[in-house]
């Protein structure tokens, strides 16, 4: 059945990479319409979410930002699909890291940093698109996907980009082994924890929220620097990411204090453009006890 699966992928792969962006983005106005009015997807969660989190919006408000939302999150789904074929050139047109000399100083002491990042705007192409631009070697942390046949495609076309994912399970290794290396560490660290033991609670998007504690914990454990990408939509199909320094010194910093001001950070850019953010996710099924 994981192999029935793959072929489908594969076959999706291949159409999409003949498909030009004017028409893939005609298909993600249908792909819209099929996830709001058809399939409804998560609509339940996604507007729980919204009124969560913004309990002083209309309802009107809140429809407008929900429909935005899977606008958005139709032409991530196109996007991502499509960035799997991406020659080199046309990904580095659409997804530009404005300001890399940031991380010069850093590679030229052989000091390795860990990137933050949030599921806002595209991500997927960040993970390809950074591993071009880097010269850090480039390192993204993530979950496999469940099935192993798209996970090691998906794995080999990010390494043929310059970007090595690792799954989360070997956080903890692969930190040991790398970080005295001019490596970047990417974090997405903005979804639900699996393991509430070792989650920090912060109060986020007006709601108490547990975050994931690793880019906190290994920064701290090793003083790597953080620095933090804030990926925007330039227009449709173009994204620029500013980075800055979030964090130069981990190990000065109070306990909570790294995770506190990086859900901060991320939620002033949420409340800017609330659409471009991943409102499907169940991120607040854990309640603090």
């Amino acid at each position: 059945m994981q192999k029935t699966g793959y072929y489908f992928f594969r076959l999706t792969v291949l159409i999409f990479s003949a498909v030009p962006f004017f028409l893939l983005y005609f298909l993600s106005d249908i792909l819209y319409l099929f996830f709001y009015y058809v399939l409804k997807y998560r609509k339940d969660v996604v507007f729980k979410n919204l009124r969560n989190s913004f309990p002083e919006k209309s309802d009107t408000e809140i429809r407008k930002i929900a429909k935005g939302f899977y606008r958005h999150l139709s032409d991530i789904t196109v996007e991502s699909i499509k960035g799997l074929s991406m020659s080199r050139k046309s990904l580095l047109k659409r997804y530009k890291v404005v300001n890399l000399e940031l991380l010069d100083p850093y590679y030229e002491k052989g000091q390795s940093v860990i990137g933050l990042a949030a599921h806002y705007n595209n991500w997927e192409w960040g993970v390809a698109g950074f591993g071009y631009q880097f010269r850090h070697k480039s390192i993204g942390l993530y979950k496999p996907l469940s099935n192993k046949y798209i996970d090691n495609y998906v794995r080999k076309s990010k390494v043929a980009a310059g970007m090595f994912l690792v799954p989360i399970k070997q956080t903890r290794h692969t930190f040991e082994e790398k970080h005295e290396k001019p490596a970047i560490f990417l974090m997405i660290s903005d979804q639900s924890p699996s393991n509430l033991k070792k989650a920090i609670w912060v109060k986020f998007l007006n709601q108490d929220t547990a975050c994931l504690h690793g880019a906190e914990y290994y920064s701290k454990k090793y003083n790597i620097p953080l620095i933090f990408g804030d990926v925007q939509r330039i227009k449709r199909g173009y994204y620029e990411v500013k980075l800055s320094v979030f964090e130069d010194n981990p190990r000065e910093t109070a306990e909570g204090e790294i995770t506190r001001r990086f859900m901060k950070t991320i939620e002033e850019i949420i409340k800017e453009k609330p659409e471009n953010w991943l409102w499907s996710h169940k991120r607040w099924k854990h309640k603090k006890q």
